[in-house]
């Protein structure tokens, strides 16, 4: 048994070693920690291995969406510790977050949270701790930073210094021109729905004060935008962002061929490449170093400003004719008017009356019932699919060929409203009363149709 065992051990030393497994030379660490109220999230502190002296921290805020996991910023969080920083990625909350319940307050609290966090950790320099924050973080880390003196910096990419509710405007509004919309749909309808959504609650926070908020932060700024950025308007919100803030220490960096993230993107902005834009992490890395060594940048610009083809516009709170209570007011008299028309004719024809309007009527309630159903239902498609990969269809003279048929659908109805006209000055009653009623919905289908555009060339 003992030559056994003998043997087994020579054979195992004559054995070639395991490889170790190769590292990457990140040191990481899951942490948790709690936001301002109280609620409790994870992440993960990376920092290059075998660093001497503390590091300068920073903590990365997610853009939008419910419960966005730390992977997703895993390729700027292992970039950036490359760049000699010790950068803490979270997971960020699912809970008290959605499209209509997003509060930009309560999200800064988990940003400030996860910096008080870092700044505690060993091997970090509590003095040199800031926040990253991309697309709604842009947001954020701002707002953080106005409340907190424990954030040392603000670096922004593809941030606003417009309201959430314009820049979302204008980019369903820039995707559907990028997909050769022309026309009333970009310019009028677009706008008008984001400003019924967000007057019903279905758009949170859209009037937040960026520009207040940023006259509030002391601290040096890094503003990055991609040349390719279709989701913020990345040659207004640069000059938009300087003339905001309360002091001339930021700088202003534009990235040639990088998308709204800072990724490279092989097709203006369309297709977002694994991979940062080329010397990208090695500028924020730069900034860091200098700014926390004091060396403070005085209204700096790195780059060409920009283009962007279409402007956005100004998207105001609804005034009281266009509320929401206005707006189910013209539905219900559609609903009315339109679908109690083809229910209340075959009822007077079984009982033998004689039925005035026929075939015109008939085409004015069921043409302008889909004309109206159908224009509710594409804009709520265009808003889903319209910012950046919008899918409007086949389109013929730049108009897409599902709003030419609603387009063309309202026109015959006020077509056959001319014809219901001369049948109710005949007719007597309660059918005279019917007939008004639908003609009343045709009335109101002319405003109506032209505050959506549907009525618009």
């Amino acid at each position: 048994m003992k030559k056994l065992i003998a043997a087994l051990a020579l054979a195992c030393a004559l054995l070639p070693a395991a490889p170790a497994a190769a590292s990457d030379g990140l040191n990481r660490s899951d942490v948790s920690f709690r936001a301002d109220d109280g609620k409790e999230l994870h992440g993960t502190v990376l920092s290059p291995e075998g660093a001497d002296r503390p590091l300068p921290g920073m903590v990365l805020v997610h853009g939008s969406g419910t419960g966005v996991k730390r992977a997703k910023l895993m390729t700027e969080a292992e970039a950036f510790a490359r760049q000699g920083m010790a950068v803490l990625v979270y997971d960020k909350r699912a809970e008290g977050y959605s499209l209509t319940t997003r509060d930009y307050g309560r999200l800064a609290g988990d940003a400030l949270g996860a910096v008080a966090a870092l700044r505690g950790r060993e091997g970090v320099d509590r003095r040199k701790v800031g926040l990253w924050g991309i697309s709604e973080g842009g947001w954020v880390a701002p707002l953080a930073a106005s409340r907190s003196d424990d954030v040392a910096f603000v670096v922004m990419v593809g941030g606003n210094a417009m309201r959430p509710l314009r820049q979302q405007t204008w980019a369903v509004s820039a995707g559907l021109r990028k997909a050769g919309v022309r026309g009333p749909l970009p310019g009028r309808s677009v706008p008008a729905f984001y400003r019924l959504l967000a007057g019903a609650g279905l758009f949170a926070a859209p009037y937040h004060d960026a520009q207040g908020v940023l006259a509030e932060v002391r601290r040096p700024v890094l503003g990055i935008w991609g040349s390719a950025d279709l989701l913020t308007p990345p040659q207004e919100n640069p000059p938009l962002l300087a003339a905001s803030l309360g002091h001339r220490a930021y700088t202003l960096r534009y990235l040639p061929g990088a998308d709204h993230g800072a990724h490279a993107t092989p097709d203006g902005g369309v297709t977002r490449a694994p991979e940062l834009a080329p010397g990208y992490a090695e500028a924020v890395g730069d900034w860091v170093g200098r700014v926390t060594s004091g060396d403070l940048p005085e209204a700096e610009t790195v780059g060409e400003l920009p283009r962007q083809d279409s402007p956005s516009v100004p998207v105001p709170p609804l005034a009281w004719w266009e509320s929401g209570p206005v707006q189910a007011g013209a539905l219900l008299l559609f609903l009315a008017a339109f679908c109690g028309y083809p229910v209340w004719a075959p009822v007077r024809r079984l009982r033998g009356r004689r039925v005035r309007g026929g075939r015109a009527a008939r085409l004015l309630a069921a043409s302008a019932a889909v004309a109206v159903a159908g224009t509710l239902t594409y804009l709520m498609y265009t808003t889903v699919t319209g910012a950046k990969l919008a899918a409007p269809g086949p389109l013929v003279a730049g108009r897409p060929l599902v709003w030419l048929a609603l387009q063309a659908l309202a026109v015959s109805a006020l077509v056959a409203a001319a014809f219901v006209v001369r049948a109710a000055r005949r007719a007597r009653g309660s059918e005279r009363v019917r007939l008004g009623l639908l003609l009343t919905g045709a009335a109101a289908l002319v405003p109506w149709g032209l505050y959506w555009g549907l009525l618009l060339p």
